[in-house]
Parts: C-alpha cells; structure tokens; sequence
C-alpha cells in the first residue's frame, strides 16, 4: 500500500466527528478496539488495521501518528472522521456488543471499515 494510502486510512481511525445524536454511550462500547479499513479501489491499497480506545462514548486513537476524537451514541451509532498531517476521511457505521461495521469516505478513496474489541 502507498504512502497517501496509509495516511488516508490511518486519518480514518483517529478522528471522530461528534454525532447528532444528544448524549456519550455508556460503557457498553468502552475499551480497546481493532478497526480494520479497507478500500474499494486497488489504487487505495488494499487495507489497514488501526487500534482505538472508547471512553465513555469518547473515541481516541492509541496511534501517535494517527489523531481521534469523537463521541459514540448510546445505540452503537459512530460517526468517525480520522486524519493524519493533512489528509482525513470520515466514517459512519453501528458497533454492537464486541463488533461493528461501517463505510468511510475520503477525497479519493471510499470503502469499509469492521471493528473487533480486543
């Protein structure tokens, strides 16, 4: 995978953008997280694997080269954008119980995203 690739996927795991929604979710969600990334185009590499942390709905990156924050609804809504140096991406999706799923979308690439806790 290219260097714009990884940086791009990378940007998609650390930051997230604050839901609509009112309120954290409850610890239910809270923990370490792997977030596998992967792309729907082969010029976007083929994948990334980020870990995350969630604190009482807040969402971080446990990357120093990757930034996150963000809040996670009480339903498992997430709303994540990611960003590293000056590239960014953002994510939609549902955790639920010790998994999720999701899409992302940058200014050139667009895939999906699976979640795992660990």
């Amino acid at each position: 995978m290219n260097g714009f690739c990884r940086g791009l996927f990378a940007s998609i795991v650390a930051i997230a953008v604050p839901l609509t929604q009112a309120g954290a979710a409850t610890s239910t969600f809270d923990g370490a997280w792997n977030v596998r990334i992967s792309s729907s185009s082969e010029t976007c590499g083929n994948g990334a694997t980020v870990s995350i942390g969630i604190s009482n709905g807040q969402i971080a990156s446990s990357s120093a080269v990757v930034s996150a924050s963000g809040r996670l609804a009480d339903a498992g809504s997430i709303n994540v954008t990611l960003s590293t140096g000056i590239k960014r991406a953002v994510g939609f999706g549902r955790l639920s119980g010790t998994s999720g799923s999701g899409t992302w979308r940058g200014p050139l690439c667009t895939g999906t995203w699976t979640a795992e806790r660990m």
